[in-house]
């Protein structure tokens, strides 16, 4: 069974930063590109950041560029979202997801075009 476990969310002022990581189970990581989406409350899911197989290519929303990097560890089968100089705007659940096949390169997917999903961890950012 398949599970994606996403943690390190929580509280913190603007300009703060944390650090999300999402353990990954119940598959062959290294076969997956990676993502981050967030869904603000009544909002739909918005795409992150990606990542791809084996961490050489990443792709960033607009909003985001600059402040989040996401990496990968294949040996620790997690991924990370670091993200600094954090904003009001950036509050909402953060979730992770995987889409199975070898990704030369990664670019926005759809949320349609990821094969599993993590049950999401809160970000709040405070003003």
């Amino acid at each position: 069974q398949v599970q994606l476990v996403e943690s390190g969310g929580g509280l913190v002022q603007t300009g703060g930063s944390l650090r999300l990581s999402c353990a990954a189970s119940g598959l062959s990581f290294s076969l997956y590109a990676m993502g981050w989406f967030r869904q603000a409350p009544g909002k739909e899911h918005d795409f992150v950041a990606a990542i791809n197989n084996n961490g050489g290519s990443t792709y960033y929303t607009d909003s985001v560029k600059g402040r989040f990097t996401i990496s990968r560890d294949n040996v620790k089968n997690t991924v990370y979202l670091q993200m600094n100089s954090l904003e009001p705007d950036d509050t909402a659940v953060y979730y992770c997801a995987a889409r199975g096949g070898i990704h030369s390169s990664v670019r926005r997917y759809s949320q349609r075009e990821y094969d599993y999903w993590g049950q999401g961890t809160q970000v709040t950012v405070s003003s």
